[in-house]
Formats: structure tokens, C-alpha cells, sequence
């Protein structure tokens, strides 16, 4: 190594890495040595950097820069003319005053939802809360776009989040004890390489790998086949999507007629199981939920239903269920089925057995680890005490004063006249983007912090450049993971671009409120502050961490796997009495009093099938045949470093590859690689195709996150150019319950695309 290269540690999302630089420049990453299995995508890194789609410098839309908010009918579709930071920070900060004294702090959204940074401290979304805090607050998101529905129905049936966030029953007491692990939803290797904070070890692999090898069996639930690894030999049955609801009360109806349920277990842990087996009877008027009823809308065998339900009761069972299965019109359902089929099987807070949410869907879920707290700041309290359902943006826009109801309550929209965004890209994560075009035209002014020119800066009046982890120091610590990692600056910041940090400073001093968000601390001095409040937490649960110089210096600090394995649920399973639920019985609820008193149309208060707005047993399918998943690429994290390395690498013709059945590839007369128009009533996009068997049929894959890139920017409804899923989903709330999104409940038709395709100009 040469006088003028050095190695520094680092993290991201995708895991830990050691930073290889040269003369001040990245020239490289090496994955951290502890990884049991780096990320692929870390190879992005370098590329993302130095992308040619940096933003050099502030900018403001040039009808912004000369008329104001009154030009917000062009957003979107108008060039940006490069500022000074002095001239953009007092455009902000004016334009904040502004808008505070006459309309009130409620107008401001800081929505900035997204995974802005892994470092603890300068994360996007927390740096702007708290300094929108110390001005007087704003409306807020509640929940996530990952598990909307999940965290709304699940404190009704268990209490609290446990069952969705962890921990979870741990592998090793899975490898121990289990027997068999039933994934509604698979568990997707690609999705487990990615966590909040920087995994560190990507231990999935080999806790999946030591199940199997300990004699575990899996069922792989889903329409993608390739959501279980070949290693797993898992069984794969394939339902119609958005039938999971209905093929689980299948399951449970088989538990009940053939006495293969534990009554024991129902009568001491669980409150309101005689309503529910009403209706799972049909004695409450309406169908039995047989395995033959089930079988009709899963379009899947009655005899595999009865088959697996008397296995699942046969042997020490596992119910795991990704969130994505409730990212669906009545998502709420599977994941309260789930909670009735497991109390049915009575291994709820065994060893290797009853449930969890999430093992295949964020990297840490189900490893042994200790509960020690890491790494926060603080964003303060909020005192406007505005906030919306986190997927209902476009709604709040559009119908600002209308009434919704949400977590039982009824609610009324805010009016919206400034948009903060930071550290988040609504234009991957939204559904329906042809309404969202049309909302983001409502507020006055858009203000973005942003390293590139993603769509959400594109579709801004006012953008930030800011600088990505490698141009700051910070602490990486997912929260699923054993270590915290020290995230050194590797280079000065590309262009122009300011941390997040420093921008809001710069704010704060121009509106008085310095000192407030500051807290009287630079960038080390929090890191070193942040990183010294863990290690008392720590200590507190016996824990011992290096003082911060050595952490620092060291590059990584290890917390020890504990002595024995997790178990969810299992005080509750020892003693009821002595650990009870949060629930108003203290115990699994089936049925649930306040649901029932809030009497919504669309969520009953007990597990029930519902129809989905659109699905493949439904009307709308003689038009549109095709069910759309939109799952999370292989590529890439989100929309995070699409136009870089991986992501770049993988497309087709330049477009996002999209996967279908060969069979319907030749109902269609489409083959390998075709370019295709993926469309329904609501828009259309341009994807490459690829074929593969592990496609269940009647389902065509196209993986989110691919920039937006509309043929003609600001005009809803036009073609857009790129592969955006996102142009055909539904904009509905999951229910009024939750008001989750509902991005896997779409309908859509493909066909190959005739003429000239538009050059694709996302990047």
C-alpha cells in the first residue's frame, strides 16, 4: 500500500466493508472479515460515488426561482438553475418561515420516508425531524411501507409488535427443536442481505443450512419458486397470490374437523376462539372454510390443504410469514390468520415452533442475539402531533380536510403546503405514481436533500445536494446484528454536497433554533456521544463494549451471542398470569371488542377471507390476466444505486428485467428478452423479459425500485420508459383499519412492444 492509499472501516446497508483509498479517492471495497456471506452489492459502491447523476450543487427549478410556489403546475417537467448554499438555504428558510406563520407547522410534511443512511447519526429522516421539531413540528408518517397492515393488526392479536420487528424465535432453537417450517411467502435469500444499520454477519445462510442439515423440513408458499434456495428441498405449493388468507383458514378448518386442534391451549392462552370457529364453521351463516372452499379460490388441491394442515400437527412447527404478504388489499388478514393457525397448533412460545413475521424479509431476523440498544438520536417530540398513515400521501394532497378512519379512530387530512423530503425516494416507494404526479403538484414548494437526481429530486423545486456515508463519520448498527461499526469519512465530499447535519445547522441558525437541534455538538462529538449512550445500555444488561478511542480505532465493536436461544412468546407460554400480553384479555386475541366497535366495513373483528380488489378469481382478470408482483430486486436495495454496477448490469435492453411463465410467454407469442409494454388501466411501463418455470402461472415478476423515467415528465398516465412497477399499482388503503399500501394486489396485461422504444434517460 502506497503513503497516500489507506483502508478505513465503513458500512451500509448491504453489510460492512473496509473502504480501499487512493490519493483521497474510493478506489475499491473489501467485504468486513467477519461476514459469513458479503453482499454482491457492495460492488456497487464505488460506481454509485462517483455517478455521473450527482447533483454538483444547490438547485432550484427555474419557475420556482422566478414565480414561487405559484409555478407548482410545472414541477416535474422544468430545468433547474444552479445557487450558491447561501442564496438555497435562505430560499428554505424563508420559504419555511413563510409557510409556518401562515398556515401553521401542521402544512409542513416531513414525510422522508426511506433507508437514507446505515450510519445511526446522520440518518436523513431523524435529522429532519428533529430539526422540523425545534421549530415548531410538522405532519409525520406512522408505520412503514414494509408492514403497514402487519403493525396495525397485530397489537389487536398479540399485544405489540414483537411478533414483526423481533426478536424472533431464534434459528438455533429452530435447528434445535423444530421439525418443520411452513413460509407463507418463501424466505428469500436476497432479502435477508440487506438490513437497517449495516449487517455485519448475513448469518441466514448458515442457520438456514444448519436447520436443514439438523433434519428441519420447509414449505415454500408463494408464487416464486426461487423464494426458497434449492438447498432448503423445500416443497413448493403455489396459490394465487393474495390467497394466503383463505388457503390458512383451509389449514385451520382442517385442524378443527379433524380434531387435530389443542383445545388446551386455545382455552388458557387465547380470547375470543369461539367467535372466530364460528365462523370458520360457517355457523355464523356463511360458507365453511373447508379445505375444498379454500381450495377453489387458491386454485391449488383440497388434498394438499388437508395434507399439510395434518402435517404442521404431526411435528414441531413453524409458521413463518414475510411481510410482504400483507402489502395487499385486506392485508391485515394473513397475518391475523397466521395467529389463529398457530394458537390452533398450540406451539406458540415452544421451543422451534409457533410463529413469526419476517424471517425472509429483512437480513438478522431469527438470529441469536442480545437485546442491548443501540446507537440513536433523538429526534424529540413533535409539538404540532400531526401525522398520516405512512402510504397515504398521495390521499393527504389531493383531499386535504377529508375524513379517514385509521387504527379505529376517524382522522382528517391535513393541508399540505411545503414538501421536506430527505434520505427517501417516493417515487419508488408510492403506488399508483400517475396520482402521485398529480398530488405532488399540490403543495407550494418541494424542498429534497438529495446525493443524486433521483425522480424524487427531479420532481422538486428546491434540492440539496448531500453527501453519502463515505464523505462522513457515523456508527453502523442494524439492530438484528451482533456489532457496531465504526464508519470512518473515507472522502471529502463529492462537488458541492453538505451533510444533512450541517444543512439543518445552517437552517436552525437562520431561524433562531441553532443550539436546539445542535445540542451544542459537531459531527465526532455526537458520534462519540451516540456510540458512549450505547455502551451504558450495554453495560446495564452486562454487557461490556470498548470505551469509544479504542471502538474508533479498532473499527468494530462485537456484543456475544447469548447462552441460550430466543424464544417469542415463551415467558407468556410459562406463566400467562405472570407475563401477559398487552391486550385487553392479556392473552392472543381472535376476536377483538374494539374492531368490532369500530365497526369497518373492511376489517371484521376476527380473521376472515375478504376479496381482494383485484385478484385472479376476480371479474377484472377476463381483462387483465396477469397478477403483478413487485418484489424486492436482487440488484439493489429499493431504488438505491439502480443506475450503478449490479442494478446497471442486470438490466434488459436496458429496462428492468421482468420474469413470467414460459407458458403464458407463449399464449402471447413473447420469448427470452423480448421488450414488452406491461400494462392495465391505470398505466404502462417497459420492461425486458425474462422466462423461468419457477414463475407460478397466471403471474408476470417485475421487480421494484427502477428509476421513474416518464416519456413525457408531469403528464400522468404517460408511458413510462424504465420498468417502474410502481406506474401500475393501487393507490387504496389495505383497509380502514391499517391503511397500508397495496402494492402486490394489481391486475395487468403484457404484450411485445411494436415500434421505436423511447432511450431510457433515467439516469
Amino acid at each position: 500500500m502506497t503513503e497516500n492509499a489507506k483502508t478505513l472501516p465503513h458500512s451500509s446497508h448491504w453489510g460492512a466493508f473496509r473502504a480501499r483509498v487512493e490519493n483521497g479517492k474510493l478506489v475499491g471495497v473489501e467485504p468486513f472479515e467477519k461476514d459469513r456471506n458479503p453482499s454482491p452489492l457492495l460492488r456497487s459502491i464505488p460506481d454509485a460515488l462517483y455517478h455521473k447523476t450527482r447533483v454538483p450543487q444547490p438547485m432550484v427549478r427555474a419557475g420556482w426561482l422566478e414565480r414561487g410556489p405559484e409555478s407548482r403546475e410545472r414541477r416535474g417537467e422544468e430545468p433547474f438553475v444552479p445557487v450558491s448554499w447561501e442564496v438555497a438555504l435562505d430560499l428554505v428558510a424563508d420559504e419555511l418561515k413563510r409557510v409556518k406563520e401562515k398556515h401553521g407547522n401542521a402544512s409542513i410534511f416531513g414525510g422522508s420516508y426511506g433507508w437514507g443512511s446505515a450510519g445511526r447519526f446522520h440518518q436523513a429522516k431523524i435529522q429532519l425531524h428533529r430539526f422540523l421539531n425545534t421549530i415548531g413540528g410538522f405532519t409525520a408518517q406512522v408505520h412503514t411501507y414494509s408492514i403497514a397492515a402487519g403493525y396495525a393488526i397485530l397489537p389487536y392479536a398479540l399485544g405489540d409488535h414483537a411478533a414483526c420487528t423481533g426478536p424472533l424465535t431464534s434459528w438455533d432453537s429452530i435447528a434445535r427443536h423444530g421439525r418443520l417450517v411452513v413460509m407463507f411467502g418463501g424466505l428469500p435469500l436476497k432479502n435477508v442481505q440487506v438490513c437497517h444499520g449495516g449487517p455485519v454477519e448475513h448469518a441466514t445462510l448458515h442457520w438456514l443450512r444448519r436447520a436443514r442439515g439438523a433434519g428441519v423440513e420447509f414449505v415454500n408458499i408463494g408464487p416464486l419458486r426461487e423464494d426458497a434456495p434449492d438447498f432448503l428441498g423445500a416443497e413448493w405449493i403455489a396459490p394465487r397470490p393474495n390467497t394466503d388468507t383463505a388457503l390458512m383458514l383451509g389449514l385451520a378448518h382442517t385442524l378443527q374437523a379433524e380434531g387435530l386442534h389443542d383445545r388446551a391451549f386455545l382455552a388458557r392462552y387465547c380470547a375470543g376462539y369461539e367467535r372466530f370457529e364460528r365462523y370458520l364453521l360457517g355457523k355464523d351463516g356463511s360458507q365453511p372454510k373447508d379445505a375444498a372452499w379454500a381450495a377453489r379460490i387458491c386454485d391449488i388441491e383440497a388434498e394438499a390443504i388437508r395434507r399439510l394442515a395434518r402435517r404442521m400437527a404431526a411435528r414441531r412447527t413453524l409458521i413463518s410469514v414475510t411481510w410482504s404478504l400483507q402489502r395487499a388489499d385486506h392485508g391485515e388478514q394473513p397475518f391475523w390468520a397466521a395467529v389463529a393457525l398457530a394458537a390452533m397448533l398450540g406451539q406458540i412460545g415452544l421451543p422451534g415452533g409457533g410463529l413469526g413475521f419476517g424471517y425472509g424479509s429483512m437480513g438478522g431476523m431469527g438470529n441469536p442475539r442480545l437485546e442491548v440498544g443501540g446507537p440513536s438520536l433523538d429526534p424529540g417530540p413533535n409539538p404540532s402531533g400531526s401525522f398520516i398513515p405512512v402510504a397515504r400521501i398521495a390521499d393527504m394532497l389531493l383531499n386535504p380536510g377529508g375524513r379517514y378512519t385509521f387504527d379505529c379512530q376517524e382522522r382528517a387530512y391535513p393541508g399540505i403546503q411545503l414538501v421536506y423530503w430527505c434520505g427517501g425516494n417516493p417515487f419508488h416507494h408510492h403506488q399508483d405514481l400517475n396520482r402521485l404526479v398529480q398530488a405532488w403538484k399540490r403543495p407550494g414548494t418541494v424542498v429534497v436533500h438529495e446525493p443524486w437526481w433521483t425522480p424524487a429530486a427531479r420532481h422538486a423545486d428546491i434540492v440539496l445536494p448531500a453527501t453519502t456515508t463515505l464523505e462522513r463519520n457515523d456508527i453502523g448498527a442494524c439492530g438484528n446484528d451482533r456489532f457496531l461499526i465504526a464508519m470512518h469519512q473515507a472522502v471529502e465530499p463529492v462537488g458541492g454536497a453538505r451533510n444533512d447535519f450541517d444543512i439543518f445547522t445552517g437552517l436552525a441558525g437562520r431561524l433562531g433554533t441553532r443550539e436546539a437541534f445542535t445540542g451544542g455538538r459537531g459531527e465526532m462529538a455526537w458520534v462519540r456521544h451516540l456510540y458512549e449512550a450505547a455502551r451504558q445500555r450495554a453495560a446495564a444488561k452486562g454487557v461490556a463494549l470498548p470505551g469509544f478511542e479504542a471502538f474508533w480505532r479498532e473499527g468494530w465493536a462485537e456484543v456475544p451471542e447469548p447462552a441460550e436461544p430466543n424464544i417469542l412468546y415463551g415467558e407468556f407460554r410459562q406463566d400467562p398470569e405472570a407475563h401477559p400480553l398487552k391486550t385487553p384479555s392479556g392473552k392472543i386475541e381472535l376476536y377483538s371488542e374494539a374492531i368490532a366497535r369500530a365497526n369497518l366495513a373492511d376489517c371484521p373483528p376476527h380473521p376472515a377471507w375478504l376479496e381482494p380488489a383485484e385478484w385472479l378469481g376476480g371479474e377484472a382478470a377476463r381483462r387483465y390476466p396477469l397478477h403483478l408482483i413487485s418484489n424486492q430486486p436482487a440488484t439493489r436495495l429499493h431504488s438505491q444505486m439502480d443506475g450503478a454496477g449490479v442494478s446497471r448490469g442486470a438490466k434488459v435492453r436496458g429496462r428492468e428485467p421482468a420474469w413470467m411463465n414460459p407458458a403464458d410467454a407463449d399464449a402471447r407469442g413473447l420469448k427470452e428478452g423480448d421488450l414488452i409494454r406491461v400494462f392495465n388501466g391505470r398505466g404502462a411501463t417497459l420492461a425486458g423479459l425474462r422466462l423461468s418455470d419457477g414463475v407460478r402461472r397466471g403471474v408476470l415478476l417485475l421487480p421494484t425500485g427502477a428509476w421513474y423515467d416518464p416519456a413525457e415528465p408531469g403528464r400522468p398516465g404517460a408511458l413510462e420508459k424504465h420498468g417502474n412497477p410502481n406506474v401500475l399499482t393501487l393507490d387504496k388503503g389495505s383497509s380502514g383499519l391499517g391503511q397500508g399500501p397495496i402494492p402486490h394486489t394489481p391486475l395487468v396485461e403484457a404484450e411485445r412492444y411494436a415500434g421505436v422504444p423511447p432511450a431510457v434517460t433515467a439516469f
